[in-house]
């Protein structure tokens, strides 16, 4: 199945969306990679979900990714007297390590964490920001702060700490259970929540091995503080607007996700825009023209994939999302000042072969007029350094490794399609030049510029490039080396 656009799409799963044949008319509208939220799903859930999206990609011959994210450290307030209390703007009010019902002055916190890493002057936002506080005092039982944003605040409310490195990791004994299983599942790719730095994602990285590809989730102030370096550590980044909007003022939030989007596509690696991109539609079968609006600058930008949370997992209208993401991807793609603006931020190569070859085969095939670049692809590197540089054609990507033909599902411009190895190198062009006019990429007379950057059988094959011309059959009828 070729989708009409590049950019990729992401649904969460939920009880809106669980069933088998959901989930299938999910993948016909237009999604490309399901999540599996851990903060909303047992481990039976999950097996469940994964084995139905995996049934799908079977009856479609189709490979379908399957993103788990993993919750992260939560924060709550503990509990009040009568479930809720009222605290006066310019008040000064306690978080206190003894348990005990809260009151307008004071609160119960169970994270010794939060008292360890607290500073005077950090600021401390409860219940989604809508109550802002500036801590004025700390000692190893009671922090004091200033009521700076006062209101209603219940039980068991959250609490985000944006100016405050904790001295924590970011999987709690949770996250662990849930992350051994989702990799036992066999799934594609792992969200990681709260990540302050790179080293967080490296220690993840030594549990996970290569079982899974490592997407984080820029969330925290802390994390834009070392952002070169956790997207360096990650195969993939998500800019989660609703928990950076909540964290930093929500005003920074469009131009932060500009720039993680930037870097993550300078270094070669996907990036996921994610948080209430069609909110609305959560209760209605239409979405405003701002939602419009935010998913199409995303698309512009040149991000990887677009992603829906609430909409599809939740939601009275999961199927008319989905395509109304898949339209609104499509009249983007196709509006006149598309290639400009994706291509607006410019991507220097590297200084090693795969970039060499990846930057070559974009400026061969734009030269050249050809119909589609066929990348042969073993661990998806040759794939990923040619998306990078956004070409103004369709990719596919030739793999014999099925969990690699999953994972780029996720990448801008890849269609993943599982073939065995060629034996040779005139077998490679052969089966590229089949494979690509039986998917609908190329015609008659056509040509495919095709690239391998693993051996495949023989030396020569090695970071390669060839142009063909296909006849009516497929078939290559001239071959330039």
């Amino acid at each position: 199945m070729r989708r009409q656009r590049r950019v990729k799409v992401v649904a969460t799963l939920g009880p809106a969306t669980s069933a088998t044949e959901i989930i299938e008319r999910l993948f016909l509208a237009g999604v490309d990679v399901f999540r599996i939220n851990m903060s909303h799903s047992s481990h039976d859930t999950a097996r469940a979900l994964l084995n139905s999206v995996r049934w799908v990609a079977k009856r479609h011959r189709h490979p379908i990714g399957v993103l788990a994210d993993i919750q992260g450290p939560k924060f709550r307030v503990g509990e009040f007297a009568g479930g809720r209390a009222f605290v006066n703007d310019g008040a000064t009010f306690r978080f206190e390590r003894a348990e005990k019902p809260g009151s307008s002055e004071s609160v119960h916190l169970p994270h010794p964490q939060i008292f360890a890493g607290v500073e005077p002057g950090h600021m401390l936002l409860l219940d989604d920001g809508k109550l802002r506080m500036r801590v004025t005092e700390k000692t190893k039982d009671v922090i004091t702060a200033e009521v700076i944003v006062g209101g209603s605040l219940g039980s068991r409310k959250g609490i985000s700490l944006p100016d405050t490195l904790l001295p924590i990791g970011p999987l709690t004994e949770k996250d662990r259970a849930d992350l051994a299983h989702v990799l036992k599942l066999g799934v594609d790719w792992i969200a990681l929540s709260f990540i302050q730095r790179a080293e967080d994602v490296l220690n993840v990285r030594e549990i996970v091995g290569d079982r899974a590809a490592l997407l984080s989730k820029i969330e925290k102030p802390s994390a834009i503080g070392d952002l070169d370096a956790i997207i360096a550590a990650s195969d993939g980044i998500m800019v989660a607007r609703g928990d950076l909007g909540v964290e930093m003022p929500v005003e920074r939030v469009p131009g932060l996700q500009k720039q993680i989007t930037r870097k993550a596509r300078a270094a070669g690696k996907p990036v996921v825009v994610a948080t209430q991109m069609l909110e609305s539609m959560i209760s209605s079968p239409v979405p405003t023209r701002a939602e419009v609006s935010d998913v199409a600058t995303a698309v512009f930008d040149g991000a990887d994939a677009v992603m829906l949370s609430a909409e599809s997992a939740i939601g009275q209208f999961p199927i008319e999302a989905i395509q109304m993401m898949d339209r609104i991807a499509i009249e983007v793609e196709s509006d006149p000042s598309y290639d400009a603006m994706v291509h607006a931020t410019h991507t220097t190569p590297q200084p090693t072969g795969a970039d060499a070859i990846a930057a070559a085969a974009h400026a061969i095939a734009d030269t050249v007029k050809l119909s589609a670049i066929v990348c042969y692809t073993a661990t998806g590197s040759t794939a990923l350094r040619v998306t990078r540089e956004r070409p103004g054609l369709p990719i596919m990507g030739l793999t014999p490794i099925e969990s690699t033909a999953r994972r780029l599902s996720l990448v801008w411009g890849i269609q993943s399609v599982m073939t065995a190895d060629p034996a040779t190198l005139t077998d490679m062009v052969s089966k590229a030049c089949r494979i690509a006019f039986d998917e609908g990429f190329v015609q008659p007379n056509c040509g495919v510029l095709i690239t391998a950057g693993v051996p495949f059988g023989s030396p020569g094959a090695t970071n390669m490039i060839r142009i063909a011309f296909v006849d009516e059959n497929g078939a290559p009828i001239a071959e330039v080396r």
